[in-house]
């Protein structure tokens, strides 16, 4: 494969290697711990930060310039993310990644004091290229890490830890900004220090994560036998994603996986609660993602012995649920009176609904993604397929992103916004179905069909590839 250097087939893994240790640091776990911590500090606070609506700001438009910048270089950086992946290694994508979380953070500080929105523009379409690397290759490693019949265990560790960081990127707000009580309508500057503090700290902790090659099931199995890729080959097989059935399966679901971010931020959180009681609100909505990821984690690992099963369970309860939740928005969005802003403290009972409402939708937002992300992973077991097919997932995902905040820069209705986005997942339902009936073999058919030989525990660990 060009420039690729493959080891042979039939390469003895030894078995100190192969340690059962669960906590070796060359192992799946250790490693999506690692990649779990790094998007704590990078992705886990912008998301908080984002979640205060408007990136904390009184008024929505400099934010949402920024977001449809930001989500617009991430299409396109998400679709040649895992290409790139595939060539640089994960220590170059994740640190050049995470990075431009710093930069982006640092351009509402420079906001708060001088109100020119070119920074936060220019940034957040840097921020967009980033985040395009960094999350090619965590699904590279979320997907491919894990043992066949844990993915979805996996994912659940990762998306806890992971959104770990909105629930400590929300009590920044909440407290920096809690005496304020009504006065305040914009975060102050420690709140962006503190998110840019933590976001530095995830920068340098990215150069820990190993490449596939090095990581080591306790099997005895790698996670590619393939080192590095070159430019030509990733540039021909991202260009083959654009006419696989499977992948465009899966583009509904895909586009509309951060669709409906602009609705819950920006007329819900933002629109409906005051500053400080925003923060509290994302320290339950990253609280809700945890609890989640690991229901829907627990169900498409251990539902039913087989694995095709387990996905049309897996959809079918998010479907499910999420029918309800976005119900019971709409009776919200009737309810709600144009003005009115609750406090946690000071709003008593009326508090309640929308806050039930703001924390079923992390509950959703995190199963609907492990549910598309185990489904990814069940399509292949290879790092290098899985980072191609992740970056496809987020750069469509990133498409719709990029329009939704536009749609709501125009001044689309709230309830507009609302139905587009129940229409947009429960479309994307029966598609994952066809998926997960047509596409997706048990363990053992997938081992046959991808070509790698799966050793089970006490064999000598030879990887062979066909």
């Amino acid at each position: 494969m060009g420039s690729a250097e493959n080891e042979e087939p039939g390469t003895q893994i030894s078995e100190t290697t192969k340690s059962s240790s669960l906590f070796r640091y060359n192992s799946p776990l250790a490693q999506i711990v690692l990649i779990g911590l790094v998007c704590f500090c990078c992705p886990g606070m912008f998301n908080a930060l984002s979640g205060m609506g408007g990136g904390g700001q009184v008024n929505a438009t400099a934010s949402n310039n920024a977001l449809t910048a930001l989500y617009t270089t991430f299409a396109i950086f998400g679709i040649l993310g895992g290409g790139i992946y595939n060539i640089l290694g994960p220590h170059l994508t994740l640190f050049a990644g995470c990075s431009t979380y710093v930069l982006y953070a640092g351009s509402f500080l420079y906001y708060n004091h001088k109100q020119n929105q070119i920074f936060a523009i220019i940034a957040g379409a840097d921020l967009g290229i980033g985040a395009g690397l960094l999350w090619a290759a965590q699904g590279a490693i979320m997907t491919s890490y894990p043992p066949v019949n844990r993915k979805g265990t996996y994912i659940s560790i990762f998306w806890s830890i992971f959104n770990m960081g909105g629930v400590i990127g929300g009590l920044i707000p909440f407290i920096l900004n809690y005496n304020s009580g009504d006065k305040a309508a914009t975060v102050n500057d420690g709140t962006y220090i503190g998110f840019m503090a933590f976001m530095s700290l995830g920068t340098v902790l990215s150069l820990t994560i190993l490449p596939a090659s090095k990581v080591v099931r306790d099997d005895g199995t790698k996670c590619t036998n393939m080192l590095y890729s070159n430019v030509a080959t990733e540039c021909m097989e991202i260009l083959k994603l654009f006419y696989n059935w499977k992948m465009l399966l899966m583009i509904p679901a895909a586009w509309s996986s951060n669709f409906f971010y602009t609705y819950q931020f920006n007329h819900v959180n933002k629109t409906e609660f005051n500053l400080r009681t925003r923060g509290l609100n994302n320290v339950f909505y990253w609280g809700a993602q945890m609890m989640g990821s690991i229901g829907i984690g627990y169900t498409m690992d251990f539902s039913f012995k087989s694995r095709k099963k387990r996905g049309i369970v897996g959809i079918c309860v998010v479907a499910v649920l999420g029918s309800a939740i976005w119900g019971g928005a709409v009776a919200n969005q009737i309810k709600h009176r144009r003005g009115e802003i609750l406090d946690f403290k000071e709003s008593g009972s009326g508090f309640a609904g929308p806050f039930v409402l703001y924390f079923s939708f992390g509950l959703l937002d995190a199963m609907f993604q492990s549910m598309v992300y185990w489904s990814i992973g069940a399509l292949a077991n290879d790092s290098e397929i899985l980072s191609r097919y992740t970056g496809f997932y987020k750069g469509i995902q990133s498409a719709g992103a990029a329009v939704a905040w536009q749609i709501d820069n125009h001044n689309v209705s709230p309830m507009s916004q609302l139905i587009v986005n129940w229409v947009l997942t429960t479309l994307s339902y029966p598609l994952l179905l066809v998926l997960m009936v047509l596409a997706v073999k048990e363990d053992n058919k997938e081992e046959e069909e991808t070509g790698e030989k799966i050793s089970p525990p006490g064999h000598n660990g030879s990887v062979s590839v066909h």
